[in-house]
């Protein structure tokens, strides 16, 4: 009788906790997500994670969304895509999140698409390469501007300036092998003739070999580098080194305080795609993301006494655009929620202002980006 008595009150005990915990976790939205905090992106994924836990913090304070708080479930995938895996497979199957913002490589975001897929479930990513949302896949959004259009806004501004010929160099990364690829496949309806074309190896530490090369292609007029991180880093410092004397465009894979304390002197007049976010202080009043963006610069800086990145601004229309997608579907039913993110309108972030459809889970142009360049080791709209 004992026996029986005890194993009645374990599963009466296993009953209560179940039914607290699914109270809970019915009284909370669940969002997920998984980022670099460490690793070779940790300088992207560090801001998003910083801005994530700033701004869950601040929306459940002034009381959370449709009366629940946000539960906000973080992991670390140290920059290796079989993490990055394994963390959404637990965010789905186990912590039952309702939406997941993160991804902060093309090369984690891509791998964790089909498990993403095949549960049905709002994925917002924060990596940067076109084919993460080109082709069009269900669940998946992403906040970041495109390497195409990076690609196509350095482009145009090359076109004002008579730059007509150019040397290319890129990493072996997800999004360096896009941005090359775009940067090839783009040049000939702007006019761009690639004059050389060279690429460099995970972990080269010297990248003169390559722009020797491209300091020597005949009629050279600038050069364009695909990529971000330490690479990007070598490659302005190199590129100083040989002394190179036209000019260096980046893609917004740089739009970075650390790259301009690493490049150092090296980062001098280099030119590239960003957010508004970066310069939103020499924006005019007008423009519809100052204030968004000023607001952002201060309450970052004041939380964690560093200048922001137009990293973590990502995550923070990440996380906003998950939220006004939940607010308007009055749910976190996840075919509501999708449904609402594809009929996002004119919300303003700080990476521009965002008109998703069921074809376009981006919904910015090439006009959001604003062209800025490394003056005095601080960001200056491009003149």
């Amino acid at each position: 009788m004992f026996r029986t008595f005890f194993k009645t009150s374990l599963v009466a005990i296993a009953l209560v906790a179940m039914f607290i915990s699914n109270a809970y976790a019915a009284d909370t939205i669940k969002i997920g997500t998984f980022l670099s905090v460490t690793g070779p992106a940790s300088f992207l994924g560090d801001p998003e994670m910083k801005t994530l836990e700033l701004y869950v913090d601040r929306i459940n304070k002034a009381g959370g969304v449709l009366g629940k708080q946000i539960e906000l479930i973080a992991y670390d995938d140290a920059t290796d895509p079989k993490n990055a895996v394994s963390f959404v497979k637990r965010l789905i199957h186990e912590d039952k999140v309702d939406i997941i913002v993160g991804g902060t490589t093309t090369g984690n975001t891509m791998a964790v698409i089909q498990e993403v897929e095949r549960a049905g479930i709002p994925f917002i990513s924060l990596g940067g390469a076109s084919v993460i949302i080109d082709p069009v896949k269900k669940w998946v959004f992403k906040t970041p501007h495109t390497d195409r259009l990076a690609v196509s806004k350095v482009y145009e501004d090359m076109k004002t300036r008579g730059i007509s010929k150019i040397g290319l160099i890129s990493g072996s990364g997800g999004f360096d092998k896009s941005c090359r690829k775009n940067a090839i496949d783009l040049s000939a309806a702007a006019g761009i003739t690639i004059v050389a074309d060279e690429t460099h190896g995970k972990g080269d530490t010297d990248m003169t070999p390559q722009l020797t090369k491209i300091k020597n292609a005949e009629g050279l007029q600038a050069v364009l580098t695909c990529g971000f991180g330490s690479d990007e880093v070598l490659v302005a410092k190199n590129f100083a080194q040989l002394g190179i004397e036209v000019p260096l465009y980046a893609s917004h894979g740089v739009a970075s305080s650390s790259y301009i304390t690493g490049a150092g002197g090296a980062a001098e007049n280099v030119r590239l795609p960003a957010a508004a976010v970066l310069v939103a202080g020499q924006l005019p009043d007008d423009n519809p993301q100052k204030a968004i963006g000023l607001a952002y610069r201060e309450e970052y800086k004041k939380a964690y006494n560093e200048p922001i990145s137009t990293f973590g601004g990502h995550a923070y229309d990440g996380l906003f655009l998950a939220v006004d997608a939940i607010k308007r579907a009055g749910s976190t039913d996840p075919e509501k929620v999708l449904a609402a993110l594809e009929s996002t309108k004119s919300f303003v972030g700080v990476d521009g202002i965002f008109n998703m459809t069921a074809t376009d889970h981006l919904g910015l142009d090439s006009a959001s980006f604003q062209m800025v360049e490394i003056k005095n080791g601080d960001w200056q709209l491009l003149q």
